[in-house]
């Protein structure tokens, strides 16, 4: 308490209020609601300003004799004596005190003063552009051509000398001195500017002679683009074509690969302004040539507006031709497998029609082969060879070359990986095309020995049976069931050529056989095909013979569907559809599938609302099963306690209430077995 006491006597001796909260400077603010009496900050500023103090003048001093004259500038020499004594580095302290000096007309010593500065530093701009100002203004001429002089010899590489002095001669009308001042300036080989004010002095002397020779010094000592362009503006506007021409032509030769757009589109408008089109167009096309593409944008925009000036359409979609050659270009050099880009190049020449182009551009493409024999690589890259030889084909009439771009294509295509049946199937529709049967017949041939795809097999087909050679088209699939006698496709297709042609035994008999296949992948669409082959032949019976085998086979739900709609719709038969769909709920009874006999009776249900009568369809209807929620029980993962889990199950009204509760009776004898374990263990 007492060092409490004594912190809050210090604060009040220091003029800070009194701290209530023992925290010292800890202490913070705990109401931080706003004042209800606001400051706007405009109101600080006004404040401040109002409050400001005004600065104190010093009184206005009045010389009245020449002795008190003399004594103020003797006072006033002692106190700039004083800074500079004290600031010998302080150029703005020696520039007072001459600029004062002089302004009591005391211009010796006043140049005393600049003098004795530029011993401490001789190197800096503001002292000899004061130094000459003070003498320029006081119209000491020779004095100020003196200093000109010492500081063009001593700091020749800062122009605003040079500048000053040749314009005090051009103001006296000494056009030689200014004119020897330039010359002197011009040795160093200065900057451009320098040279263009020299040009437009004795351009301002009507000195046109002279002024040329200076511009030509100054392409010879500076040969940049910028110099030859002012060059041939000075020659353009002095009427001297010739020259002018001249110049732009030597800039071309001499610099070449140093120019940029802006300097071949000069020449170009000079040369449309002299109404030389040819000459325009000759320079705009030579410019797009040298020049890279992305640094011509602008240069191209230019040839365009003037190809639709004074050009015709062919020159114009040229134009547009070898721009977008540019971006296709640029796009393969980032990445040359990207077929889309060859698309639309290939597109693109081929719309122009030059064959020699398209050839190029398709040859460049077929180079780039994908780096990965997997097949979704190559999808893309198989089409740039068929484009190519539909191409020769079609357009150049080339058949030997169409024919040679395929077989460079089967070789390229690595058919022990992979195949594409297309290829060859416009291979042999290419021959067919030519009237050659025989190669046509050679490359399916081929086809099926080195890749044997489904697609092949039907294509072959195809052909013979346009052709109307049934006897081959039977050895076709012949051989397409040796090579896949798993595959429903063959066998269906098989029957199709049989049935189409009238073979209904040998139809039938290919059924049998399928059928009887051990492994089929879908053996379904077979026999399908079989009951759709009796049927067209209007073999109820035997259709019906078929399904009844179909379900001896095969007891799945979707079959007794299928077969009892075929008895109501196809034989006309509901009691043989009845039937079918009693048979497969007494299996599917036995079997305790419940879902499979609720579909069965639906499909009954929706058979009866179609066709059959009033009493058939309640009948059906109390059969129907209910959807009840029950539970069972699972065992969790420890296999010790014991979890339940819902599911939905049918009740069926055909099951009878002994069953019911023996199920129930069942499930009770299971849990006290249960609980009996669990008490043991």
């Amino acid at each position: 308490h007492a060092g409490a006491g004594a912190m809050a006597e210090a604060g009040k001796r220091r003029g800070r209020p009194e701290d209530t909260t023992g925290m010292g400077k800890a202490a913070m603010v705990r109401n931080k609601t706003a004042n209800p009496q606001q400051i706007t900050a405009e109101q600080l500023l006004r404040e401040a300003m109002d409050r400001q103090e005004q600065e104190a003048k010093p009184p206005k001093q009045y010389i009245a004799d020449e002795d008190e004259l003399v004594m103020y500038k003797v006072r006033k020499r002692k106190e700039f004596e004083d800074v500079i004594r004290m600031q010998r580095q302080n150029v703005g302290a020696w520039c007072k005190y001459a600029l004062w000096e002089a302004s009591q007309q005391e211009f010796r010593r006043a140049r005393s003063i600049f003098e004795r500065v530029l011993h401490v530093e001789y190197q800096n701009i503001s002292i000899w552009l004061k130094y000459v100002e003070m003498e320029m203004k006081n119209k000491f001429v020779n004095h100020a051509r003196n200093i000109f002089d010492r500081v063009t010899q001593l700091l020749p590489r800062v122009d605003q000398f040079w500048y000053k002095y040749a314009y005090m001669e051009e103001l006296l009308a000494n056009y030689a001195g200014a004119r020897g001042i330039f010359e002197r300036w011009m040795e160093w080989e200065p900057d451009d500017n320098a040279w263009i004010q020299y040009v437009k002095f004795e351009e301002r002397c009507k000195e046109v002679e002279k002024a040329r020779r200076v511009m030509e010094r100054y392409v010879n000592v500076r040969p940049t683009q910028e110099a030859f362009v002012r060059l041939c503006k000075f020659e353009e506007k002095h009427n001297n074509i010739a020259r002018c021409r001249s110049g732009f032509e030597k800039g071309v030769e001499l610099l070449g690969n140093e120019l940029d757009e802006k300097f071949y589109m000069k020449f170009a408008q000079f040369e449309q302004r002299q109404k030389e089109m040819e000459r325009a167009q000759a320079i705009y096309k030579l410019a797009l040539d040298v020049l890279p593409k992305g640094a011509s944008d602008e240069l191209y925009r230019a040839y365009v507006s003037f190809e639709k000036q004074h050009g015709d359409r062919d020159a114009i979609e040229e134009v547009v031709l070898n721009k977008r050659r540019f971006i296709y270009e640029e796009a393969i050099k980032k990445n040359p497998r990207n077929y889309d880009v060859w698309f639309d190049y290939a597109r693109l020449e081929e719309s122009c029609g030059d064959v020699g182009r398209i050839r190029e551009v398709y040859e460049r493409a077929i180079a780039n082969r994908p780096p990965v024999q997997q097949k979704r690589f190559w999808r893309r890259y198989i089409y740039l060879w068929i484009y190519y030889a539909l191409f020769e084909e079609l357009q150049t009439g080339d058949v030997s070359k169409a024919r040679a771009v395929f077989d460079k294509l089967l070789l390229v295509v690595p058919h022990k990986q992979f195949s594409f049946a297309k290829i060859w199937k416009i291979y042999a529709e290419f021959e067919v095309r030519q009237l050659n049967l025989d190669r046509a017949r050679r490359i399916f041939g081929r086809a099926i020995a080195e890749c044997s795809k489904e697609r092949i097999f039907l294509d072959y087909a195809d052909l013979e049976m346009r052709l109307g050679n049934i006897d081959r088209c039977r050895k076709i699939y012949e051989k397409f069931l040796e090579t896949h006698p798993h595959n429903p496709k063959a066998w269906s297709v098989y029957v199709d050529l049989e049935d189409s042609v009238g073979e209904v035994d040998r139809a039938r008999g290919l059924c049998e056989l399928a059928i009887q296949q051990e492994r089929l992948d879908m053996p379904e669409l077979v026999w399908k095909r079989f009951i759709d082959l009796e049927v067209s032949c209007e073999e109820l019976e035997r259709a019906r013979a078929v399904w009844l085998r179909l379900l001896d086979k095969s007891n799945h739900v979707r079959v007794f569907i299928a077969y009892s709609e075929f008895e109501a719709s196809t034989a006309s038969s509901v009691p043989n559809a009845r039937e079918a769909l009693e048979r497969g709920i007494k299996h599917f009874k036995a079997e305790q599938r419940a879902d499979e006999r609720a579909m069965l009776l639906e499909q009954w249900l929706k058979l009866e609302r179609d066709l059959g009568d009033d009493a058939a369809i309640e009948a059906i209807e109390k059969r129907q099963p209910k959807r009840v929620k029950k539970r069972r029980a699972v065992q969790t993962e420890e296999g010790q306690a014991e979890a339940y889990e819902e599911y939905m199950d049918y009740v069926f009204p055909d099951d009878k209430p002994e069953q019911q509760n023996l199920k129930i009776l069942e499930m009770a004898h299971a849990w006290k077995k249960r609980k009996l374990t669990q008490a043991a263990a």
